[in-house]
């Protein structure tokens, strides 16, 4: 198969992997780079996409040409069987979004904040399938969820005002909202199939941005639009935040959209800028080579949540506002917007007094989160992984007692983790509410350490665990690579 893409939506870079270990990338340069087609908004002249050179071969896909192993062969063709059966047409048609599923090692809810946050993709994520529709209809079906969505992208796309309305249609109408209220003259539909990985989909993995993503990548695919991933980042954000009514920050997208195997990275949530960082400069050989030493354990708690539906997310988002107001007030900067990355941690220091109690722990943790950050950075560049570890697990201690989230499963699943053999660091995953948590394991040590959560999870919730499937209750993962469409393998087809 060929896992290059059909035009240069996603790239960072040619695929090459740099050379210096530190890899900062402004959103200018981003957004420079990867426009080598003009997208066409409302009221413009069609673009005229540039037709593949000769053989086939298309643009590299984005990310840092490490060996990520997912989408297997096997998934791409049963997605893409799928599309055939749905559409009709012959499966050298079909293209497939693939969008990975991220963890956030440090950064937990700083971003919202403007913080800098960490992100890592790994090898599972959301395939959907498609083909461009004859006309402006979208006709899709999913592997999760029963029934058919159809709609037009010509429809007038309005805000969902009532978080029990959301459901996974609500996603593929968002998308359409996003290109509408930002100019894109989209005519064409799509016919599709999406799937994502049984029992992973809202385990606090960002599978929401990705199937967001999914549907932006084939809409803007089969209407010839060559959007920057900077833009898309902003496209999900509004799908997010206007049409879903979530408070959330560019985490999620921003993993998704740019991460690279064998990286750390780094955004700057205010700015917008991305910056990129090795496992240590001295194991560049072993990376290229696919030999990180560590692997990404998933434990899940048989807890499932819809963020939107949650009304604990948007109150700590609002309660970090409120202390962000209450601190420029006291040091009268009162016209800076209420978010703590405007808050000079000296003033944080020096008036973090005047606080309600609540208030004064959502910033306690905004401030001690990023100083592990910082050092996180330092950490992995250095590829000291028992220094980032002890980082992760303290961002878990402070999720729990400063940002208050968590629930009595989530925080017994973190203790097992903790005490697992080779586990190097562990903590919630997304929002911290339902879902799973994620440590950091030494490679040798990943299947004992996996063995071990899923026999002590399953002596203190049972009845929790009896609803997970077996092979989904905890997950060794690798890092992954960023999202991408997918080709047919044209050799194959000849």
């Amino acid at each position: 198969m060929e896992t290059t893409q059909p035009n240069p939506t996603q790239l960072i870079t040619s695929g090459s992997r740099p050379e210096a270990p530190t890899l900062p990338r402004t959103i200018s340069s981003l957004a420079t780079r990867t426009r080598t087609r003009t997208h066409h908004h409302s009221g413009r002249g069609r673009a005229h996409p540039q037709p593949p050179s000769a053989g086939g071969a298309m643009v590299a896909p984005g990310g840092g040409g490490g060996p990520s192993r997912w989408p297997a062969a096997e998934e791409l063709d049963i997605v893409r069987k799928k599309v055939v059966e749905i559409s009709g047409r012959d499966e050298r048609e079909v293209r497939v979004a693939a969008c990975p599923y991220r963890i956030c090692p440090l950064g937990a809810h700083i971003d919202h904040q403007g913080g800098t946050v960490t992100a890592m993709t790994i090898n599972y994520g959301v395939l959907l399938g498609f083909v461009p529709s004859n006309d402006s209809e979208v006709l899709l079906q999913s592997g999760q969820f029963k029934g058919v969505i159809r709609f037009r992208v010509n429809d007038l796309q309005k805000p969902i005002d009532n978080p029990e309305n959301i459901s996974w249609e609500s996603y593929a109408r968002g998308a359409v909202y996003a290109l509408q209220n930002s100019g894109y003259d989209i005519r064409k539909g799509v016919i599709g199939y999406i799937s994502g990985v049984e029992g992973l989909d809202s385990s606090g993995l960002s599978s929401s941005a990705a199937v967001g993503i999914a549907y932006l990548l084939a809409l803007e695919d089969v209407n010839d639009l060559v959007v920057s991933p900077v833009d898309n980042i902003q496209l999900d954000k509004s799908i997010e935040n206007k049409y879903l009514g979530l408070e959330n920050g560019i985490l999620d997208p921003s993993a998704i959209l740019l991460s690279r195997y064998g990286h750390l990275t780094f955004m700057d949530c205010k700015t917008a800028s991305p910056s990129y960082v090795y496992f240590s400069e001295l194991s560049k050989s072993q990376q290229s080579q696919g030999q990180l030493p560590f692997k990404i354990l998933l434990a899940f708690s048989g807890l499932q949540h819809n963020l939107p539906k949650k009304r604990g997310y948007n109150t700590r988002v609002f309660e970090c506002k409120e202390a962000a107001h209450a601190l420029l007030c006291a040091s009268g900067c009162e016209d800076e917007s209420n978010i703590l990355r405007n808050v000079d941690p000296v003033v944080y220091e020096a008036q973090k007094g005047v606080l309600e109690e609540n208030l004064s722990r959502r910033a306690e943790h905004y401030f001690s989160e990023t100083k592990r950050v910082a050092k996180g950075r330092d950490a992995w560049a250095r590829g000291n992984l028992q220094e980032f570890g002890q980082l992760i697990s303290a961002s878990g201690r402070s999720s729990i007692l400063n940002y208050e989230c968590g629930s009595k499963e989530m925080i017994q699943l973190y203790e097992i983790l903790l005490k697992a053999p080779g586990v190097l660091g562990a903590r919630f995953s997304g929002a911290g509410f339902r879902g799973c948590c994620l440590a950091i394991v030494e490679s040798e040590r990943a299947e004992e350490a996996a063995a071990y959560a899923r026999a002590e999870y399953e002596k203190a919730q049972p009845e929790l665990v009896c609803k997970i499937p077996a092979d989904r209750r905890v997950l060794v993962c690798e890092p992954g690579d960023s999202a991408r469409v997918i080709l047919p393998d044209q050799h194959r087809y000849s």
